[in-house]
């Protein structure tokens, strides 16, 4: 009983039994019988909320909200129905995929009554047969779908089953407004192998990337082949090179061949570049010669070599005694 008429009620029984208590016993009684029938007439109903009301067995007709008033004995309130959205979780245990895999899937469903009519009179009790037919759609849909496309393709399966629901419920006057998958649950010994299938993708992408690494870094090295092959003195100053950045760093001890240090002797490599290219292959060598001076070797063919291997020569030679120095003092 709401708060109004409760008031009403209790103004009209209060005055009444003062009248009684008075001697005035008819006017007493009409009070309490008017307290009596604004308790069973008088309805308040709330902004959701809609009343459906029958008037001898038939639909008189769906009040609310506020405050109506109804005849007592002859109509009564069959229903009252909440408009407000409401949500409603199922699930589906065991169900078989299509590819025949076992799965629990938790769902939840969001729904409103548009028609307080019909969810009244046209059905028992519309929030169990929404409950029923989410589980049941649920399975139709799990049994109608692979494993992969139920993991993957959630907003696919969310609005497909949102879809079946509705058009089932609608003549009940119940709209679906969503309805989410909150979890697909799959047997243990079924993750470990897709676990197992993951990790070889991941491998066997991993190798194709390595051997397409591979293969790049092979063409880089043919091509850098083909130039010391022509150019000899490159490779000269970049076996320098690498010398001299390994001897950057203080209290290290280096070993070096001797067949390395012949190898960057400048006139080891003015004897590679006679033996490789005949002083007689190219007419413009003697004039090279001459220009650089008498008794220059091949290599001083190059302008501005021979500068660069004295100082790489140089440097490698101070970094390495520097660095067998303060190895000699940690010692």
């Amino acid at each position: 009983m709401n708060q109004i008429t409760l008031f009403i009620m209790g103004v009209l029984a209060l005055f009444g039994g003062w009248l009684v208590l008075g001697q005035n016993l008819f006017l007493g009684s009409l009070f309490l019988i008017a307290a009596i029938v604004v308790a069973q007439s008088l309805k308040v109903a709330n902004t959701w909320e809609k009343y459906v009301i029958l008037r001898a067995g038939k639909l008189q007709g769906v009040k609310g909200p506020g405050i109506f008033v109804i005849v007592p004995v002859l109509d009564n309130v069959v229903a009252i129905i909440d408009e407000r959205i409401q949500t409603t979780a199922f699930n589906a245990e065991q169900a078989l995929t299509r590819d025949t895999v076992p799965v629990n899937v938790d769902a939840i469903i969001f729904w409103h009554v548009n028609d307080a009519r019909k969810a009244a009179l046209a059905i028992t009790d519309y929030r169990q047969a929404i409950d029923r037919v989410a589980q049941t759609s649920l399975r139709e849909m799990i049994g109608a779908s692979m494993l992969a496309a139920l993991l993957s393709d959630r907003r696919e399966a969310d609005q497909h089953l949102c879809e079946e629901i509705g058009r089932k419920s609608a003549e009940w006057g119940v709209t679906i407004r969503a309805v989410e998958i909150r979890d697909v649950a799959i047997p243990v010994a079924l993750q470990d192998a897709m676990s197992r299938q993951a990790q070889a993708e991941r491998e066997k992408q991993a190798r194709i990337i390595l051997g397409s690494a591979e293969a790049e870094i092979a063409s880089k090295f043919v091509e850098a082949a083909k130039v010391y092959t022509d150019y000899p003195a490159a490779l000269q100053l970049r076996a320098m090179n690498i010398i001299y950045e390994t001897t950057k760093e203080r209290g290290t001890t280096i070993l070096i061949p001797s067949s390395m240090v012949d190898s960057m002797n400048p006139a080891s490599l003015a004897a590679l570049q006679t033996i490789r290219k005949p002083a007689a292959t190219s007419p413009e060598t003697p004039a090279l010669s001459q220009a650089n001076g008498a008794g220059n070797t091949p290599a001083d063919g190059i302008p501005g070599l021979q500068p660069v291997l004295a100082e790489y020569a140089q440097t490698s030679q101070r970094a390495y005694v520097l660095a067998s120095q303060d190895d000699w003092k940690g010692k």
